[in-house]
């Protein structure tokens, strides 16, 4: 009976260390600046629209306006257009429309890639920055600034060239060749009218855009390869002339735009039958961001 109180006092003391552990345990847990880590919040979209059904009727019929020469069953295969193959229509899909007429044909072509990220601390809009940004510096755009000539000399890249002017024409390696020659004539060099048809140069050396309907003085439209600030979250458009053959020049513009964790691409072309023509850059700048603020607007809805 002796040894009684001892083995008492000794199971007490074994249990206050226990006690005492834990505490400390469960303290160190509930240390602030511990906290867990949660998964990046997916993307927006969540599905793709049906390729093939996602420019209106009227909008295709101006896209391809040969498509109205043809018969009426021809018309209706041209209009209902060509899905793109893929595996998995919840990540990509995509779909071309073609007509060709006696004087010129022309293609819209339109792809939806929804991207995925597969990292938990990267949300899908993140990745699909990511992703943009590479097309955007694939497409290699001239500088924001310039240099005074306008020739796009600081990257490379050749601006596009006044329709229908000897620069127009496009060299071997598909590129055009908008750079003149030493003592070239100012009123047909890219430094006078780099940016398309944008009127004649006066002997002050200033541009006169009342030719096309401009206002004298107002600065030249700018229809080079470029980003542009007015669709979805981001968005470039790039313009190339190349060779179609032997008699032909094909223009192709495409729009690359990222809304949330989708990103869009539309490439529109055009090639007249003659070569003495050039597609009208102009034209196809203006209908192919026109159809860049649709998709954008059925994605919305």
């Amino acid at each position: 009976m002796a040894y009684v109180p001892g083995a008492v006092l000794i199971v007490a003391l074994v249990a206050g260390c226990s006690a005492g552990t834990e505490g400390d345990a469960s303290a160190t847990d509930s240390k602030p600046g511990t906290l867990s880590v949660s998964a990046a919040p997916p993307g927006k979209y969540r599905t793709l629209p049906e390729a093939c059904r996602a420019i209106p009727l009227a909008t295709l019929k101006d896209l391809l306006p040969g498509a109205a020469q043809l018969p009426e069953v021809q018309q209706e295969q041209v209009y209902e257009g060509t899905p793109a193959g893929t595996f998995d229509t919840d990540r990509r899909v995509g779909c071309s429309w073609k007509s060709e007429a006696a004087d010129a044909s022309r293609s819209v072509t339109i792809d939806f890639e929804r991207v995925v990220s597969y990292d938990p601390a990267v949300s899908d809009e993140d990745r699909a920055r990511e992703v943009y940004a590479k097309k955007e510096e694939a497409a290699d755009l001239p500088s924001a600034s310039l240099p005074p000539d306008g020739t796009g000399k600081e990257t490379g890249k050749d601006p596009v060239p006044p329709e229908g002017s000897p620069t127009g024409k496009a060299g071997a390696d598909g590129k055009t060749d908008a750079t003149p020659g030493a003592g070239a004539d100012p009123e047909s060099s890219p430094s006078a009218d780099a940016a398309g048809d944008t009127g004649s140069t006066d002997a002050a050396g200033g541009t006169d855009d009342t030719a096309d309907g401009g206002t004298a003085g107002s600065p030249a439209e700018n229809l080079q390869p470029r980003v542009l600030d007015t669709l979805g979250d981001s968005a470039f458009l790039d313009d190339l002339l190349t060779p179609a053959g032997s008699a032909a020049q094909q223009r192709a513009v495409s729009v690359v735009f990222r809304t949330s964790n989708v990103i869009v691409t539309i490439r529109y072309t055009a090639q007249p039958a003659l070569s003495t023509e050039v597609p009208d850059s102009k034209e196809l700048q203006e209908k192919a961001q026109a159809l860049g603020e649709k998709l954008v607007d059925g994605l919305s809805e």
